[in-house]
C-alpha cells in the first residue's frame, strides 16, 4: 500500500518529487503556517508529516492516527511534543549536519553588523543625512582581538568559534559538557563557567537549544552581569533570553546593543526594540541560502521516506521508538 504524506509547505520541486516518487502526497500551497484544525485535518490519514514551523502537539497526534515518522527540515524541533510522539512510536527527525556553516555565517554577520552599526548607517545613507566625511560620524567598535563568549558549543557554536579565529578573538565558551581537549586546542576556545562568560566577553552568542532547562536563560541577573559595552548575539531561539529583561538592560545601558534573528514571540517584536538604534533585527534567516534550505528540505524528505520504509531514518531524535 502507498505511503501517504503530508507536506505543511510548499518546498523546492526536486524536493517533492523525491517524496512523490515514494507516496502519495499533498502539501499546503501557502508558504505560511497552517491553521490548527486545517492541519489536523489534512492529517487525519497520513503515514508521515513534513512540517514546517506548524506545532505538533499530543491533541494533533490524537487525531492522525496512522502517523509513523514526522520530520522537520530544521535542528531545533521545539515545535514537536517528542515525548507525545515517542509513546505514540512516531519517529521524529531533524536535519543536523546541514546548515551549521550556513548559520554560523548568519552569526558572524550579525555581530558585524551589530558592532559597525551597518544598518543604522545603511538608514542614515538612505535617508540622505550624509552631508559630508566626519571624523566621529557612527563610531562602532573594534572586533579584532575581542573576546566572544559562546553560550552552548555545539556545530554552530565551533563554526562561529573557527570564524572568530580569523578575527583573532579571544574565545570563552560555556556549555553542560565540555568539549574534547582536542577540539578546545584546535579552536583555541577555553572553557569557563557562565558568570565567568558574561563577565569578560565582548560579545556574547547564544547557541543552545529550546528547552524547558533554556527558556529564559538569559535574563535580568545576566544582563547585569555584562560589560556596558558588550553586545548580546541571539540566533538560536527567542524564548532563551527574557525579551523584558533585554529591553530594561538595553535602556539603563547595562549593555550596548543587541543582534537578533530570534524573538520570544515571533513573529511579533517587542515594541520598544523596534526603536532602538543599537539593535539589529533580522526575521529568523540563519539557515536562508538557497543551498542550504535545499539539503535541509531534501534530507527531511529522505529522513521521511527512509521511516516510512521501514529502516532507522538518518538523523532520529527519538531512537527508542526502534528499541
Amino acid at each position: 500500500m502507498t505511503p501517504k504524506i503530508f507536506v505543511t509547505r510548499p518546498l523546492p520541486q526536486p524536493v517533492m518529487d523525491l517524496l512523490k516518487s515514494n507516496a502519495e502526497v499533498r502539501f499546503n500551497p501557502e508558504d505560511a503556517p497552517m491553521p490548527v484544525d486545517k492541519l489536523a485535518e489534512s492529517c487525519h490519514d497520513v503515514d508521515g508529516l513534513l512540517v514546517v514551523s506548524n506545532a505538533v502537539t499530543n491533541e494533533l497526534l490524537g487525531r492522525a492516527t496512522r502517523l509513523k515518522v514526522v520530520s522537520t527540515p530544521s535542528v531545533g524541533y521545539d515545535n514537536i511534543d517528542v515525548a507525545a510522539c515517542t509513546r505514540r512510536r512516531i519517529a521524529v527527525t531533524n536535519t543536523t549536519g546541514v546548515l551549521e556553516e550556513t548559520t554560523a555565517d548568519l552569526v558572524f554577520a550579525t555581530l558585524l553588523a551589530t558592532a559597525r552599526r551597518l544598518v543604522e548607517a545603511d538608514r542614515f545613507v538612505r535617508e540622505g543625512r550624509w552631508k559630508h566625511w566626519q571624523f566621529d560620524l557612527l563610531y562602532g567598535v573594534n572586533v579584532y582581538q575581542k573576546t566572544l563568549g559562546l553560550i552552548g558549543f555545539g556545530n554552530i557554536g565551533q563554526a562561529v568559534a573557527r570564524r572568530a579565529r580569523g578575527f583573532a578573538m579571544r574565545i570563552l565558551y560555556s556549555t553542560r559538557h565540555r568539549a574534547p581537549e582536542p577540539v578546545e586546542r584546535a579552536l583555541e576556545a577555553t572553557y569557563v563557567d557562565r558568570e565567568t562568560l558574561l563577565r569578560e566577553s565582548d560579545f556574547v552568542s547564544l547557541h543552545v537549544p529550546l528547552t524547558p532547562e533554556t527558556r529564559h536563560l538569559i535574563q535580568a541577573k545576566d544582563f547585569s552581569r555584562m560589560k556596558p559595552t558588550a553586545f548580546l548575539i541571539n540566533t538560536a531561539r527567542g524564548p532563551v533570553v527574557d525579551e523584558e529583561s533585554l529591553v530594561a538592560a538595553l535602556k539603563a545601558k547595562q549593555i550596548a546593543g543587541a543582534g537578533l534573528d530570534v524573538f520570544e514571540n515571533e513573529p511579533r517584536i517587542h515594541p520598544e526594540l523596534l526603536s532602538m538604534d543599537n539593535v539589529v533585527l533580522i526575521p529568523h534567516l540563519g539557515s536562508a541560502t538557497a543551498e542550504t534550505r535545499l539539503n535541509m528540505a531534501m534530507l527531511a524528505a529522505q529522513n521521511l521516506t527512509e521511516a516510512l520504509a521501514g529502516r532507522r531514518p538518518p538523523n532520529l531524535i527519538n531512537p527508542e521508538v526502534y528499541s
